[in-house]
């Protein structure tokens, strides 16, 4: 199982995600309440071995403007939410990076077809809620061949089901490893990490 941690702002949450086994870690460069600078996360990228992703978040910025931002931060990874073309990730990778495409269960159909990412995400209806939803409506969407990750809702005691019931090849958690909003609960993040890959 495939896990990243997201919306990293510490040192401490960035070893804690790493020495528990995440395969990716994730820095949020758009408005949030979990933003960091690039600069910031150039002062976290030494803590990052070379086998795990570091990945930039993106969610209203087009494709080259979150490309300049990921490599202001010196991050080779790029996540990029809500309606995005063809033509987006050709930009990404002309950049010589590699996408993550965010789209909601609520997208349309064509949204869930393969533009060429690396990663598909499938988050929530209504992303950031924290709230748990119909897992095993992701089955419906036929991405058995593909490497996507499930998101949304998923917290240290519910992980391993929702991914059991959904057929994830991965996983990405945010809020469900939080002790208040954007501050991440060490504890949880290790349990969330061990729970996913047991």
């Amino acid at each position: 199982m495939f896990v990243k941690v997201c919306g990293l702002s510490t040192p401490e949450s960035v070893r804690e995600a790493v020495s528990a086994g995440a395969d990716a870690v994730g820095f949020v460069l758009t408005a949030s309440p979990r933003e960091v600078s690039p600069e910031t996360v150039r002062s976290l990228l030494p803590l990052v071995p070379s086998g795990v992703a570091a990945v930039g978040v993106f969610r209203h910025e087009t494709a080259a403007d979150a490309v300049a931002l990921a490599q202001a931060a010196g991050l080779s990874w790029v996540q990029l939410h809500g309606h995005r073309t063809a033509a987006d990730v050709e930009a990404v990778h002309d950049a010589g990076m590699r996408l993550i495409r965010a789209v909601t269960m609520g997208a349309s159909p064509e949204e869930f077809g393969d533009l060429g990412e690396e990663l598909f995400l499938i988050d929530a209806a209504v992303p950031g809620s924290g709230e748990a939803w119909d897992y095993a409506s992701v089955r419906e969407k036929g991405l058995d061949s593909r490497s996507w990750l499930l998101a949304g809702g998923l917290e240290p005691g519910n992980v391993a089901a929702a991914a059991s019931a959904a057929g994830a090849w991965g996983v990405d958690v945010s809020s469900g490893v939080e002790s208040s909003r954007g501050v991440k609960d060490l504890a949880k993040v290790r349990a969330f990490v061990e729970a996913a890959k047991a």
